[in-house]
């Protein structure tokens, strides 16, 4: 089950952010460890919602350690596809 970096891109105190998110908390994690984010830089934890704010150069080495990046709409459909997210849609 992969991670997953969206095209956001939203300017944040100088730098250009997107979010990092994946299927499940320990792979998200585990890409943060790799790329040297911060574990208490997660946000929304615990929820389905649960993800890593990212800038460029951090987007750039989880995609070299194998995150997908996605569009705003395969961003969502992630997000749908989890437990407790109210527009929950099982894969069929």
């Amino acid at each position: 089950m992969p991670v997953y970096i969206d095209s956001f891109n939203a300017p944040y105190r100088g730098m250009i952010m997107c979010h990092m998110i994946a299927d499940t908390t320990e792979e998200l994690l585990s890409m943060a460890d790799k790329i040297g984010v911060k574990r208490k830089w997660i946000q929304d934890a615990g929820t389905c919602y649960e993800h890593f704010d990212v800038c460029l150069s951090m987007k750039k080495k989880a995609i070299q350690a194998g995150a997908i990046e996605v569009d705003r709409k395969g961003y969502c459909k992630v997000l749908w596809s989890k437990p407790g997210n109210p527009y929950y849609k099982k894969e069929q």
